[in-house]
């Protein structure tokens, strides 16, 4: 993964509670990953419904009617 100069800000903000996250603090490859698995990361969700591990574009959609 390549060096972000951002990590640390990014790294404080992320509200992810997956334990063992190899892209906490990487916003790019964080979205690349959860955009090739048709979801969206944690931060486009309120902690609750982050906390299910559902991400998908159902549930963001399910929120935002």
């Amino acid at each position: 993964m390549a060096i972000c100069p951002q990590e640390r800000e990014n790294r404080s903000r992320c509200p992810c509670t997956w334990p063992t996250c190899p892209r906490k603090g990487h916003c790019c490859a964080c979205l690349a990953y959860h955009l090739a698995h048709e979801e969206l990361p944690a931060c486009c969700f309120p902690p609750e419904v982050e906390r299910t591990y559902d991400r998908s574009f159902r549930r963001f959609a399910e929120l935002h009617r």
